[in-house]
């Protein structure tokens, strides 16, 4: 008895080896993010259940301090994937650089007032103060004065005043009720609705307003030509793993609670927040839309003009690495 049970333990013991060799040959993606960004859920979940290997890579994530210095490991070479937005992609791609995007989420913010604030439509913020993370050139922003114009003949940016800051200092500025609005990124909007505040209007119904396509993904894994070229299979492998950990995170609660201690929440309301945000901006599972795309970065350079899209006026070909 005591030999089998030496033979089990030693078979054991060579299959784990044999599957430790195995993840070891695999090539690998060294994917460059932001510490505390909220793409850590989905590489957590790809990395928990192994499912880079699945896919035939084996993925390490490099974690930075911010996503400028991301963006450097992309281009020095010392990443072969960053997650951004794709209108900065195609920027690059437009200036020369071989950048391509695999979809990754199409989660967008919108303007939350105070509980007690008694405005209902965009219209209703004349000469209140708006607090807008990101900038001026944030795109939740330029939707949104695209949309009040539309709809309310309404300069938003010449009737409101804008306060910018850090996604950090809006979210107290919105919680303390220094601003009458605010726009924030997602994650940190999925907590001030949890903690009262009211979403006056998302920027997916100010898209759908505009004639744009609100299941157009925003943000995306980017990667080079070049590293594509070099391993042909990785780009579509990426985009299959990432969908497994999506349908994991979208149907298994267990997922969730496996990410609960790194997602920083202080209320069960702000981890179900956070939790039901994420899930709505999961993109569907087919090729972006390139006319979708193209409308949506026509609306970008309008507003933003070439501070914000440089040369990329109409959709760069070849930018997005369709998942199939």
């Amino acid at each position: 008895m005591k030999r089998l049970r030496t033979l089990a333990l030693a078979g054991v013991a060579v299959a784990a080896g044999a599957v430790q060799a195995l993840a070891q040959d695999l090539p690998v993606i060294r994917l460059a993010t932001l510490e505390i960004g909220t793409v850590n859920w989905e590489l957590a979940t790809i990395k928990e259940n192994r499912l880079d290997e699945k896919h035939g890579f084996t993925l390490e994530i490099q974690s930075y301090a911010d996503n400028g210095a991301t963006r450097v490991a992309l281009e020095g070479d010392a990443a072969d994937v960053v997650v951004a937005d794709w209108i900065w992609a195609a920027r690059q791609r437009a200036a020369g650089r071989d950048y391509v995007v695999v979809p990754y989420s199409k989660a967008v913010g919108g303007l939350v007032v105070p509980a007690g604030s008694t405005a209902q439509t965009l219209e209703d913020l004349k000469g209140a103060r708006i607090g807008i993370a990101g900038g001026p050139l944030d795109k939740s922003w330029l939707i949104l004065r695209a949309y009040a114009t539309q709809a309310y003949g309404m300069d938003l940016a010449g009737e409101t005043e804008q306060v910018f800051g850090a996604p950090p200092l809006i979210f107290k500025a919105g919680l303390s009720g220094e601003t009458g609005g605010a726009i924030n990124f997602w994650h940190f909007l999925a907590k001030m609705k949890a903690a009262g505040m009211r979403e006056l209007i998302s920027v997916e119904t100010a898209s759908k307003a505009l004639g744009l396509d609100p299941d157009t993904p925003l943000l995306g894994y980017v990667l080079k030509e070049s590293f594509l070229a070099a391993h042909p299979e990785l780009g579509h492998a990426l985009y299959r793993a990432s969908r497994d950990a999506k349908d994991l995170l979208a149907h298994d609660p267990a997922a969730w609670e496996a990410l609960r201690d790194q997602m920083n929440v202080q209320t069960e309301a702000q981890f179900e927040t956070l939790k039901a945000d994420f899930i709505a901006g999961i993109p569907a599972d087919r090729p972006v839309s390139r006319d979708g795309a193209d409308a949506f970065l026509v609306v970008m350079a309008e507003l933003g003009g070439a501070e914000l899209v440089g040369q990329a006026t109409s959709l760069p070909d070849g930018l997005f690495l369709d998942g199939e």
